[in-house]
């Protein structure tokens, strides 16, 4: 038997030699036509110019996080251009990032994005919070040189998955009634505990939270509408015209309706595709594992058992030293995942991780200015009243 198996693939190798004048042409064109779209697009994204925003916050904030939403919104930009755009000048969708960022516990809040955009965001960030302040501010990242020859710092860093499939949702700020507008005494911020943390960290560390967005896949409404039918239990049969009663929608339990109501919702917002990147770093005789610890804690809050709660995605992680013989392997993987954090690269080349989708209801839960109840010392606000944004602005 096994030498008639042998003499069966021999044949079918010679075969596939003998025409090979026809595949293989076909082939190289493919190898070739995927090199050249990977090559332009890497050089579009190169070249394409991004600049860093920074948000100085007004000291009183009586706004939910919806007004946080509204400017999520207006990063929304899933235009690819026309086929010139895309074949030739290898243009993508626009990508950008939400930072919030503790430097030595002095904490800030960013918005990097193409500069083509700035305007936009811009006026959309004054439209909802007219006494902030908005300027161009240089890239943190680069006063960091970890992987370069004695550089002092050490580094770790973990992106988030969901547990469950993208259609459920986390626990938003609509879960946690600041939708509502409630007095500040009585307003729970699931994002405060987290940036409690972060304020009170030492001089000689950082730590960085990325939000990176770009617009969801096609596929995401048909996702949720899958995931919806396969909640009611509907009958995927039923033929056209049937007038069948349909049965599942009434045999649902209390908490399979909260799922159900919970999804459904998501219909009615804009989604991005989204990569969540969380980074550690400090001076080697100062780092400590605790701060690790504290990231991985202050996410938990945003989770709601019944539907969707983040889960930590380790970049290097080896549990016997003969996996990475004399820490190559962790060194290698440390300095790849610095340079994605410093390009905040994600959705492309050279990084292109699997994201997930978020409504913008969830990304505002995640990233959106702190009421006054947020009484964190090293939160810098603008000590006193704007009177009306800038008059420069695009109308």
């Amino acid at each position: 038997m096994s030498d008639l198996l042998l003499q069966s693939f021999l044949s079918l190798v010679v075969s596939l030699l003998d025409w090979s004048f026809l595949w293989l042409p076909i082939l190289l064109v493919f190898m070739l036509w995927e090199v050249y779209l990977k090559y332009i697009r890497a050089n579009y994204i190169k070249t394409n110019e991004m600049i860093l925003l920074e948000i100085k916050l007004p000291k009183e904030v009586y706004k939910s996080p919806q007004a946080m939403e509204l400017v999520i919104t207006s990063l929304h930009q899933p235009a690819k251009g026309n086929l010139i755009d895309q074949y030739v000048s290898g243009k993508v969708p626009a990508w950008s990032s939400l930072e919030i960022v503790s430097l030595g516990g002095q904490l800030h809040f960013y918005i990097r994005m193409a500069k083509f955009y700035r305007n936009l965001v811009e006026a959309s960030i004054y439209s909802q919070f007219p006494e902030a302040e908005v300027f161009e501010a240089e890239d943190y990242t680069r006063a960091i040189n970890f992987g370069q020859p004695n550089s002092p710092w050490k580094f770790w860093a973990i992106e988030w998955l969901f547990g469950e499939p993208d259609p459920y949702p986390i626990k938003t700020y609509v879960d946690y009634g600041l939708d509502k507008d409630p007095k500040e005494e009585y307003k729970i911020d699931p994002l405060l505990p987290l940036l409690e943390f972060m304020g009170g960290i030492g001089p000689t560390h950082q730590i960085w939270v990325h939000i990176m967005l770009k617009a969801p896949p096609a596929t995401w409404k048909k996702d949720v509408e899958a995931e919806l039918n396969k909640l009611l239990k509907r009958d995927k049969e039923k033929k056209e015209g049937e007038t069948k009663m349909d049965w599942g929608e009434f045999a649902l339990s209390s908490g399979e309706r909260e799922k159900v109501k919970a999804v459904e919702k998501s219909l009615a917002k804009l989604a991005f595709s989204v990569g969540i990147r969380t980074a550690y770093m400090a001076r080697d005789d100062t780092f400590h594992p605790i701060n690790k610890v504290g990231l991985l804690t202050n996410f938990k809050q945003f989770g709601a058992q019944n539907l969707n709660s983040f889960k930590p995605q380790f970049l290097y992680s080896y549990e016997y030293f003969w996996e990475d013989f004399m820490g190559m392997r962790k060194r290698y993987l440390e300095n790849k995942a610095f340079l994605f954090c410093r390009q905040r690269a994600y959705h492309y080349p050279p990084c292109n991780h699997k994201p997930i989708v978020m409504t913008t209801e969830e990304i505002a839960t995640l990233f959106h200015i702190p009421g006054s109840i947020a009484a964190t010392p090293t939160l810098e606000r603008i000590p006193s009243k704007r009177g009306e944004p800038p008059t420069n602005l695009p109308v």
